[in-house]
């Protein structure tokens, strides 16, 4: 099964320019600790609701400081056509909990939840998934 028969197409992102503050409220109405950062329709990073916390408030940086200055760069991601195991795999490996989903251009097309995967995939994928998503250590980037 490929991971563009699972992902959820609909995605709420920010752009670098935007505020801290902004992404925390797009966080809060989509019940989501992570979101995307696009520059136009290509994926830059992704913002957390951690690096708000602890880049952020932690360091001294108020509400209105830009996502540029908060968001993690260097982001974990799928291919619109990888295989649903290889995308869990890499979102168990990288401890995260949503994978954005891009198209061979860099553009942001998707984004697959531990969620999707429970609902669309063997209760073994996403139980295998979860659980190394919990585990301490790792980087917790997004």
């Amino acid at each position: 099964m490929r991971i563009s028969e699972v992902m959820t197409r609909d995605v709420q992102t920010v752009t670098p320019e935007q505020t801290a503050r902004e992404a925390a409220s797009f966080m809060l109405s989509a019940d989501a600790g992570s979101i995307p950062v696009t520059e136009g329709e290509r994926l830059i990073g992704m913002i957390t609701d951690r690096d708000i916390a602890v880049r952020g408030v932690a360091q001294g940086h108020g509400p209105d400081t830009p996502v540029r200055d908060l968001m993690s760069s260097g982001v974990v991601s799928a291919r619109i056509d990888d295989d649903v195991e290889d995308v869990a795999a890499r979102m168990s490996e990288a401890q995260v909990r949503r994978l954005p989903v891009i198209d061979e251009s860099e553009k942001l097309v998707g984004i697959v939840s531990l969620g999707d995967l429970s609902r669309e995939t063997d209760d073994q994928t996403a139980e295998q998934v979860l659980e190394n998503v919990s585990a301490p250590g790792g980087q917790h980037q997004q």
